[in-house]
């Protein structure tokens, strides 16, 4: 008859639970896993996997009682970590939802929304194309896998253990929200000037014609010719896209300060 004592079941639930706590974390918050097209389930069941597959090479954990407060304090971390690592992967598609809504208003589509599931709110139609133009590439690239493997490596460099992280972490992450504006505005920056150019040239010309009813044919103007700049940086979209990627799984980890 087998028989384990409380330190071996302790041990054994450690192992597993643990590391199944950062990673049911990301999974709630990190592209493309966070989609409302997966239910709970699907992430419970790939949490799951990846706990089981990854498990067996992590670092060995320290005997620690998981219903103690240390314990709880250690559980509490894992979820802060997953859902931070999570949070900076979030920030690389915000940052493409923002290009698209900076696009939409400058055409003057900016009321033309619909619901994102992704979002699980209105956005802008420019917006949800070219959010979905992103995860399509990152998809493409095996982004998902990479996440993944980003996540694996975490546990070698943030290993589970009480206190390793430093506060300035969270600061950091905090202050990475500030690349959600500067990388839309870059995005969406040759439609903006084109469109920011036939406004003003509609300006010049409503001075010099005032018969002409600019409202009826500006609209339409900067309607097409959004259009076609949107069209024509299409192609030069992916190198862009495929930066602000390699950005998002760097700073995954890069935005941890591990206390020595």
């Amino acid at each position: 008859m087998i028989s384990l004592s409380s330190a071996e079941i302790n041990a054994w639930i450690v192992a597993f639970f643990f590391p199944l706590a950062r990673i049911l974390a990301l999974l709630t918050a990190a592209p493309p896993f966070n989609n409302a097209g997966l239910n709970a389930q699907v992430r419970l069941v790939l949490g799951l996997a990846i706990t089981f597959a990854i498990a067996p090479a992590l670092p060995t954990i320290a005997a620690i009682d998981p219903a103690s407060g240390q314990g709880l304090l250690i559980l509490a971390q894992q979820l802060l970590i997953g859902l931070s690592m999570g949070f900076a992967m979030r920030l690389v598609f915000t940052a493409v939802d923002l290009a698209g809504t900076m696009i939409s208003n400058q055409m003057g589509l900016g009321f033309a929304t619909a619901y994102d599931p992704q979002s699980a709110a209105q956005t802008a139609v420019i917006s949800q194309f070219l959010g979905m133009l992103a995860l399509l590439i990152f998809l493409a690239i095996n982004g998902h896998l990479m996440v993944i493997a980003t996540l694996g490596e975490s546990f070698v460099l943030l290993p589970i253990t009480a206190g390793a992280i430093a506060s300035a972490s969270w600061l950091n992450i905090a202050n990475a929200g500030g690349m959600i504006f500067s990388s839309g505005v870059l995005l969406s920056l040759p439609v903006v000037v084109a469109l920011l150019i036939a406004n003003i040239a509609l300006g010049v010309l409503g001075r010099v014609a005032p018969q002409l009813n600019l409202m009826a044919i500006g609209f339409p103007i900067t309607i097409v010719l959004g259009f076609s700049a949107l069209i024509v940086s299409l192609s030069y979209l992916a190198s862009p896209l495929q930066a602000l990627f390699e950005f998002g799984l760097q700073s995954m980890l890069g935005y941890f300060v591990v206390v020595s």
